[in-house]
């Protein structure tokens, strides 16, 4: 074994579309103003009888197809979310007996929009280091679940999904998940977060009147840290890797904002059209927006073998990072 890739990739979108005109009849706000200062058109919402589980199985079985790898194969799960099914035990256990893979270990992380590029990199060095072969890393989030939809901030942004990838071992130098940058700072915790739930303010009559189970969020000075954040991560990578910008032929962006994801082009100095975007049919699904992405870009054959792939984003904690893939499907 000389390296770690990326063997398979799925996605899964609820049905149910959110447009900007189905708010317009729920909240002040207007089509215009969302897509002016989103880029969001619509988004996808997952109906009440299913959960993340649901979403992310369903992503994990389609990945695992594209891999070529039956489930059984399969000796490690890993599951980035923050809209999990219950508090535990966790949604990994969940979407493990759904594929009837038990036996294997199973768990979640949570680093928000973050999570999948954290996972990333959690597998790759299990692969080099615990000896696993093959690993199926989950993002699925329910992002409406927590959306306040009397805050027409914040009700407009979110939608809901998962994305998957089968990562395991590959041959070959210079080839596959080269390496990640991740970061985090835990001073800015309190730009987006939700305030009820957890142990510190256990759910009450009085949580849910003041609607404290709902994501809060102060997006303008959120939306500065992340292109600084985001742009840094970029940077720093390549940098520890001696490679040019110029080389990076596409970037898979952590769909929050459209103008967040124009500003990290233009402070990298990167054309936008290297960046990846479907925010304007999704929103922001956290932890599921990059591998979405990352699919789709991948199905529709914008990624080339040969190819250098960055992703990259940034989320509550704050966390943010990037990974850089060689890719070689």
């Amino acid at each position: 074994m000389t390296g770690v890739t990326i063997l398979g990739t799925g996605s899964y979108l609820p049905e149910k579309v959110l447009t900007n005109q189905d708010l317009e009849r729920m909240v002040e706000t207007s089509d215009e103003w969302i897509v002016t200062r989103t880029g969001i058109r619509q988004r996808r919402v997952c109906p009440p009888e299913r959960a993340a589980s649901d979403l992310g199985t369903e992503a994990a079985r389609r990945a695992c197809e594209d891999a070529g790898i039956p489930e059984a194969e399969i000796d490690c799960l890993i599951c980035a979310t923050i809209t999990g099914d219950r508090p535990f035990p966790s949604t990994a256990c969940t979407i493990q007996r759904k594929l009837g893979i038990n036996g294997i270990p199973a768990f979640d992380i949570q680093a928000a929009c973050t999570g999948f590029l954290y996972g990333l990199e959690l597998a790759r060095v299990l692969i080099v280091a615990g000896g696993y072969k093959r690993i199926l890393l989950v993002a699925t989030e329910c992002m409406t679940r927590i959306t306040d939809y009397t805050d027409r901030s914040t009700c407009v942004l979110f939608g809901d999904g998962a994305g998957a990838a089968v990562v395991g071992a590959t041959q070959g130098q210079n080839t596959g998940l080269l390496g990640s940058f991740l970061a985090a700072s835990g001073e800015h915790e309190d730009l987006v977060y939700v305030p009820a739930g957890g142990s510190r303010l256990p759910a009450s009559v009085e949580t849910v009147q003041q609607h404290l189970h709902y994501l809060r969020m102060e997006g303008s000075t959120l939306f500065k840290i992340a292109v600084a954040s985001m742009s840094e991560s970029v940077r720093t990578l390549l940098q520890r890797f001696q490679i040019k910008l110029e080389e990076v032929e596409i970037v898979i962006p952590h769909q929050a904002n459209l103008r967040i994801i124009n500003g990290v082009a233009k402070n990298l100095g990167l054309p936008p059209e290297k960046f990846y975007v479907n925010i304007d049919r999704y929103g922001n699904m956290s932890a599921a927006s990059v591998p979405v992405a990352l699919d789709e870009a991948s199905k529709q054959g914008l990624l080339r073998s040969g190819q250098l792939v960055v992703t990259v984003a940034f989320g509550a904690g704050l966390t943010w990072g990037a990974n850089l893939i060689r890719w070689n499907r």
